[in-house]
């Protein structure tokens, strides 16, 4: 390839980005245009992609974690010939377009995973590169190197002053993932000004001190230093790589360039068409895309045709000769479930109290060995959580087969590590920690649910029942908040049985994470004989334990199950009839017909009382205007377990006495 022919391509990726920004009248030209000659190195020399099949399993991934610098990787996309047209293009950050203001999972075909809020993407790669070296442990044999794809990202100043990438970024290095290489796109330059205004450090030193391989590229239009970088890059497998590429924001630009407006804005009409004369640019012409330069990039992406070919036939070579472990991968990554796994979960009885996460722990080792792409662990409380996989060994730096996770105590890039492992098909990944830190997940919780993947999350110490540890760990509004998010299934179970049931749907759910919410004090475990199934969970609300004629209906959840139970019988004794209802999951009652949701829940006029030891908000749907609600305005303090939740109101007293208030007695 001659060198006019590769400036060409470069500079048509800046102008495209220009044009688009500047139809929209929105969105960041400036990175896109910075960063386009390490584009064109990623998209014609390093990496292993198919447009034709961008869901090939070992294809290279890449994340553009500065995904502000969307149009960048839609150029790229649409040259190499992806599902993505010049009129998608044209139509960037409109309505309904799949060309949104940042990159989206799921919208558009080349984005492995949705970025946009800063340091994100760059945590998601090293869930992306776990998943990448399990693979190949699990699977990969003599003659056989099925999975060895790299995971790319471009990386901003932005993404480093994070608090979550160097969280990730520290984990990466511990674990030696060599099959990482990120290129930071050092340009200076924030909204705000010159990025010295907030960051001034070493950023090689920094990564070198969490014991990444780093080089540092001078010039960014350096196609030849980019590339060997890269090489250099592939070579470490003993490390993740960060090249340092130090660009210049909206580099064509005459005015713009090296300036903070760049970063956010379109150049305008002005600036726009003295960069398109600067770059040799017809300055009346808009989207134009030479037809050398479309053929050029469209060959380039047609060559991972044959790669991929010749993968399929590796692998059907591999199928012969390791035909277990083909088939299981092939069951897995079409995401279907195992034959035979439920006939192991377990089924609690007696007179034993169990605490749910202890129950939790239990059924998650019942049903591992049928599940070898389910990986996970902890926040570094794997013994408070019960998540520990007793049968297998840690994933370490010198262990890519592990299957335990020690995350340390990182519960932001563990939220954002697991949505890395949950897009790569077959996994499903889970991680815990206690209720009250799912604060510190939050982001990535939310990007779970935009994107619908299914990591699951395991918090326990669920309430002021927790006890001694007082207000800071005592969760009280955590319920609601995780309610609020869209596509988030939260599953709070009221003993053992319905844990185990939990953990069942949990496993069969699609369309987003499921967050199951434990106790940490010892519940009774619901006589199944006597009461109704704990299968039943799977419907989000059901009648546990009815009464005829009841005039009343108490409906609570996890631990309150119990109290509920026991205000059911204390109102008998005062010939008052209760019906109780255990709502674990709003979420899946919502999903019910209406049909279920009237036997539930009658429409008529008796009254319901809801008891909950979280915040009261949103509950008044399920009670309705008639009804009351026992829940927790207020924060929590340090004493034990049974004395906080009866100074706040959960005992038999207190639930008759507002029971019977209801009801004008």
């Amino acid at each position: 390839m001659n060198a006019d022919l590769t400036q060409l391509c470069i500079n048509t990726v800046r102008v495209l980005a220009a044009d688009a920004v500047q139809k929209a009248n929105s969105g960041h030209p400036g990175t896109p245009m910075g960063i386009a000659p390490i584009g064109h190195v990623l998209w014609t020399k390093a990496m292993n992609y198919n447009p034709k099949n961008p869901e090939w399993p070992n294809r290279d991934r890449f994340i553009l974690s500065a995904g502000h610098a969307c149009m960048f990787q839609y150029a790229y996309l649409y040259l190499t010939g992806y599902d993505i047209t010049m009129d998608d293009i044209k139509n960037f950050r409109q309505l309904g377009s799949k060309t949104a203001g940042h990159p989206e999972y799921g919208l558009l075909a080349g984005i492995e995973i949705t970025t946009g809020p800063l340091g994100q993407g760059f945590a998601n790669g090293v869930g992306m590169a776990i998943a990448q070296q399990y693979l190949a442990s699990r699977y990969n044999k003599d003659g056989f190197n099925l999975f060895d794809y790299k995971i790319y990202a471009i990386c901003s100043d932005g993404d480093l002053m994070e608090g979550v990438s160097a969280e990730a970024a520290s984990l990466a290095g511990h674990l030696k993932l060599g099959n990482l290489i990120y290129l930071y796109d050092n340009n200076h330059i924030s909204i705000e000004g010159d990025t010295a205004l907030a960051f001034n450090e070493d950023v090689a030193k920094r990564f070198e001190a969490y014991g990444w391989h780093t080089q540092s590229i001078d010039d960014g239009n350096d196609i030849k230093g980019i590339t060997a970088a890269i090489e250099n890059a592939k070579n470490e497998t003993g490390k993740p790589s960060l090249i340092l590429v130090r660009t210049h924001i909206a580099y064509g630009a005459p005015d713009a360039v090296d300036t903070a407006e760049a970063h956010g804005a379109p150049l305008g009409e002005k600036e726009l068409k003295a960069t398109k004369i600067n770059l040799g640019f017809d300055p009346e012409k808009s989207f134009v895309v030479a037809d050398e330069v479309l053929n050029f990039y469209r060959k380039e992406g047609e060559k991972g045709a044959e790669v991929e070919k010749k993968w399929n036939e590796l692998f059907q070579s591999y199928k012969e000769k390791y035909a277990d472990l083909a088939n299981e991968y092939e069951l897995f990554s079409s995401g279907k479930l195992p034959e035979g796994w439920k006939d192991k979960l377990p089924l609690f009885s007696g007179d034993e109290k169990e605490a749910t996460r202890t129950a939790s722990g239990k059924t998650l080792n019942a049903v591992a060995d049928y599940f070898p792409l389910m990986i996970g662990g902890a926040a570094d409380l794997a013994p408070s959580t019960n998540t520990l996989l007793k049968k297998y060994e840690s994933f370490e730096g010198d262990n890519h087969g592990g299957r335990n996770f020690h995350f340390g105590i990182r519960e932001h890039a563990m939220g954002s590590v697991l949505n890395g492992m949950a897009v790569t098909k077959g996994f499903t990944p889970y991680g815990a920690t206690f209720l009250i830190f799912s604060e510190y997940m939050r982001p990535p919780i939310r990007l779970a649910a935009i994107m619908q993947i299914k990591p699951i999350y395991v918090y326990t110490h669920d309430s002021i029942g927790l006890g001694e540890d007082g207000t800071t760990h005592q969760p009280v509004e955590q319920l609601i908040s995780l309610r609020s998010i869209p596509n988030l299934t939260v599953i709070r179970p009221a003993d053992a049985n319905e844990t185990v049931q939990a953990w069942r749907v949990a496993l069969e759910h699609t369309g987003g994470p499921v967050a199951l919410i434990l106790s940490r004090q010892k519940l009774p475990i619901i006589d199944q004989e006597k009461y109704a199934k704990a299968s039943l969970l799977e419907k989000g609300a059901y009648v546990l334990s009815d009464a005829e004629n009841f005039q009343l209906i108490l409906v609570a959840t996890g631990s309150e199950i119990s109290l509920a139970m026991k205000a059911q019988a204390a109102l008998k004794d005062e010939n008052i009839s209760a019906r109780v209802v255990s709502m674990p999951s709003w979420e899946l009652f919502n999903k019910q017909d209406t049909s279920y949701k009237n036997s539930v829940f009658p429409k008529d006029k008796r009254k319901r009382l809801s008891i909950e030891a979280g915040s009261p908000l949103g509950w008044r749907e399920y009670v309705t205007d008639e009804g009351d609600i026992i829940g927790i305005s207020k924060f929590g303090e340090s004493a034990p377990g049974d004395e906080v939740m009866k100074a706040y109101g959960f005992s038999v007293e207190n639930v008759v006495k507002k029971a019977k208030a209801l009801l004008g007695k």
